[in-house]
């Protein structure tokens, strides 16, 4: 960049100020003055702090006729509630009384424009925090040395607020409220040359959450703690790979009006889910077999044999429930991480997308997942897709007439090679998970092939 074009931070928050001060950044405040939104209104967390930076670089950047804008956001999100700034001190200690004592996440979404050129790069980070439980008392304390009202969640973990953060995983900067690796990565693929020093002394903690990138972590929906040898991040990296590989030997339907449909229902899906920091993608193919899978990161394909076999939006609605209960559930991470660790690495460290080794790798991950999961792992997808299918304001009875109708069909020809049913449990016993998370009644034919282990 050389000092040719201006710097803008379209933020007046200090804590943001002081890190482009810290990395040696020249440049000028000039906040985007728009309102930001706190409600999620169908979008993931990651999606939401994205529209809120972009919404703010690009008020910034109207008012400026040369220059880079950068712009950020940051929420703090427990369960499914979004925490944005305070609005007085009374509701800042509401907040902190909740956060404390219990892992939350924090989303930073970050927008660059460059008003020369026209480019406009948006990107999120999350990292998760664990924080100690504080007494009213610890919290009017802590109020007496830090204002609250500026800060999302109503602490600051670069000041006092670090002394009740128990742990930490992924990017502390971000926690910040700008993730300063992000912000590099993007302008380096902007072509803006602004950093002269090493990542490593930049953000060694991305570093870490890139190159080690093992976590455990609570899943919601198995009540479990479980490892992950791939951050978000590297799994929707993962997904993302297999998707250019999945789409070069299957074609997209080329019916509008069905991707639209895929493309719409799963939207609702995906908005009631557990897991909403990640952006899903809905698409069809076009292929007769009566299927559909889900790879990892929020990417979802139903063939159009599906969408034609169904009766219903309500039937298509618990399909892609039940696909993304695998998601929400992890299912295809950990089952690549137990069998094709190598694979899945080769996809990450082939600088060259598209290369023969990336699509070997990627096609053997697909071929892996279209086997199917293990039995606990396909009778927890169908209890969460009822679940969501129901949230989303369809009918889940939808997911058992599908079931049957599937059911009678196989009874009359042979399993194919990549049918929906081929590795799934009896069809009875489904069923009977479907209706006991319906609260419905269970009949007698309900308990043939049942399974050793309830679901809770």
């Amino acid at each position: 960049m050389g000092g040719k074009k201006k710097i803008y931070l379209a933020s007046d928050s200090k804590a943001r100020k002081e890190l482009l001060e810290l990395f040696g950044l020249d440049f000028e405040v000039l906040p985007g003055r728009v309102k930001e939104s706190a409600t999620v209104r169908g979008k993931s967390f990651s999606q939401l702090v994205k529209d809120n930076a972009r919404h703010k670089a690009g008020a910034a950047a109207a008012r400026i006729r040369s220059g880079i804008v950068i712009a950020a956001d940051t929420i703090v999100v427990d369960g499914k509630k979004v925490f944005g700034k305070p609005r007085d001190l009374a509701d800042a200690h509401r907040m902190l009384k909740r956060l404390s004592g219990r892992p939350q996440w924090i989303y930073s979404g970050v927008c660059v424009i460059d008003k020369d050129s026209g480019t406009v790069k948006v990107a999120s980070e999350k990292t998760k925090i664990y924080m100690d439980p504080l007494t009213d008392k610890e919290i009017d304390a802590y109020f007496k040395y830090v204002s609250p009202l500026d800060k999302a969640g109503s602490f600051d973990i670069q000041g006092r607020g670090g002394f009740f953060i128990r742990r930490i995983e992924g990017c502390f900067y971000n926690v910040v409220g700008l993730p300063v690796r992000r912000l590099y990565r993007m302008l380096k693929d902007m072509g803006i040359r602004v950093f002269q020093v090493v990542l490593v002394s930049l953000c060694l903690c991305g570093l870490l959450s890139s190159v080690i990138g093992c976590s455990t972590e609570y899943n919601v929906v198995t009540g479990q703690q479980e490892t992950y040898y791939y951050s978000t991040e590297r799994e929707v990296d993962i997904g993302r790979a297999m998707t250019r590989e999945v789409e070069k030997q299957y074609k997209l339907a080329q019916d509008p009006l069905v991707q639209d449909r895929v493309q719409r229902i799963g939207a609702r899906i995906a908005a009631v889910s557990d897991r909403r920091d990640i952006d899903y993608s809905f698409k069809a193919l076009e292929d007769d077999e009566v299927n559909a899978v889900s790879l990892p990161g929020g990417f979802v394909y139903v063939n159009k044999g599906l969408v034609d076999k169904v009766a219903s939006d309500d039937e298509l609605a618990a399909v892609l429930a039940h696909e993304v209960g695998h998601i929400v559930a992890r299912h295809s991470v950990k089952k690549l991480q137990a069998i094709m660790g190598y694979s899945l690495g080769r996809i990450l460290t082939i600088p060259v997308a598209g290369t023969a080794e990336v699509a070997a790798a990627s096609e053997a991950a697909f071929t892996t997942l279209m086997l199917g999961y293990g039995r606990e792992d396909e009778l927890l997808a169908d209890q969460l897709g009822a679940r969501y299918t129901r949230a989303a304001g369809y009918n889940p009875q939808g997911m058992i007439t599908f079931l049957e109708k599937l059911q009678e069909a196989n009874r009359r020809k042979p399993l194919r090679p990549k049918n929906y049913l081929k590795t799934h449990p009896y069809t009875p016993d489904r069923i009977r998970v479907v209706k006991q998370e319906l609260g419905e009644a269970i009949s007698f034919d309900d308990y043939i092939n049942i399974e050793d282990k309830p679901h809770e």
